[in-house]
């Protein structure tokens, strides 16, 4: 079995971007989340930034954000992201959030909020958003989806059988293909993007039977990657995929007609997310 390698970078540039998100006190998902692939995306300039604070009120049993109950949002926030944003020069930002069951709209608006703060400070930069489900509320995915993100990614993290074990009760597997199929209707040029995690118990005809579904919603973007436990409070991994096994499965997503397919088992929803935007847009023109 082939080994998998990360790829270490601290230059520079992960100086920069570490500096900065810390002098503006902004949260990412790259520290939060314990992502393995920090020291290349912030090496090269690259990073995923988490609004709405870094404390989720879900408790998905695979997730090593923090839970609790949040602060009350920054309304400054928009502005320091659109600033980190435009220090760095960065032409391609994502944007995610903890899940914010304690507000109205789930954070819809302030979502919307800082798509426009960052484009209107930033008007060439490519904005790609990693949305919460918002409960499944229209109302609330149109607001975002209205503000203008060039990619909208929800994941659905997991296969139906085991979406109950794994996402928090508030979850579901129905209501995050709903997201993905609303905000497609409300903007069929839009380019949507979703993940699923791959060891958590589920079958091979399972993880066929869900990326079926996603392209079903009009899924463009599929990420599969590796679930890899965070610490002894998440859940254990069932399984480790090969480098071989990723391959299959992404032969197979293509062959669904997914436009471009990340499959890696280091891989991220946002991770290489320039790239698969890039690519996917050619494909989604040539076709």
């Amino acid at each position: 079995m082939e080994k998998v390698r990360i790829r270490v970078s601290l230059n520079e540039r992960y100086g920069v971007v570490a500096g900065l998100v810390s002098r503006l006190s902004i949260a990412t998902v790259c520290e939060g989340a314990l992502c393995p692939n920090i020291m290349e995306c912030w090496g090269g300039g690259v990073a995923t930034f988490m609004i709405m604070g870094d404390v989720c009120t879900r408790g998905c049993r695979f997730c090593y954000v923090r839970k609790g109950r949040p602060q009350p949002l920054d309304p400054m926030e928009p502005l320091k992201v659109a600033e980190a944003v435009r220090i760095l020069g960065l032409d391609y930002v994502t944007i995610t959030s903890v899940d914010r069951d304690d507000l109205p709209d789930g954070g819809a608006r302030h979502f919307a909020e800082t798509i426009r703060a960052v484009k209107m400070l930033n008007p060439s930069v490519k904005v790609e958003v990693l949305i919460p489900d918002f409960r499944g509320d229209e109302t609330a995915i149109r607001a975002v989806v209205e503000a203008g993100p060039d990619v909208l990614a929800h994941n659905i993290e997991t296969v139906r059988r085991l979406t109950p074990i794994v996402r928090d009760w508030r979850a579901g597997y129905d209501q995050s293909l709903k997201v993905l199929r609303v905000a497609k209707e409300l903007n069929p040029s839009l380019v949507t993007k979703s993940s699923i995690l791959l060891g958590l118990g589920e079958t091979f005809e399972e993880v066929v039977e869900a990326m079926e579904d996603l392209r079903g919603a009009g899924v463009d973007i599929l990420v599969l990657s590796q679930y890899l436990r965070p610490s002894l409070k998440q859940l254990p991994v069932a399984k480790m995929y090969s480098l071989e096994e990723f391959k299959v499965l992404e032969e197979i997503a293509y062959k669904i007609g997914f436009s471009y397919v990340v499959a890696h088992p280091l891989a991220r929803t946002s991770y290489k997310a320039k790239e698969a935007y890039m690519e996917a847009v050619r494909r989604l023109r040539g076709s």
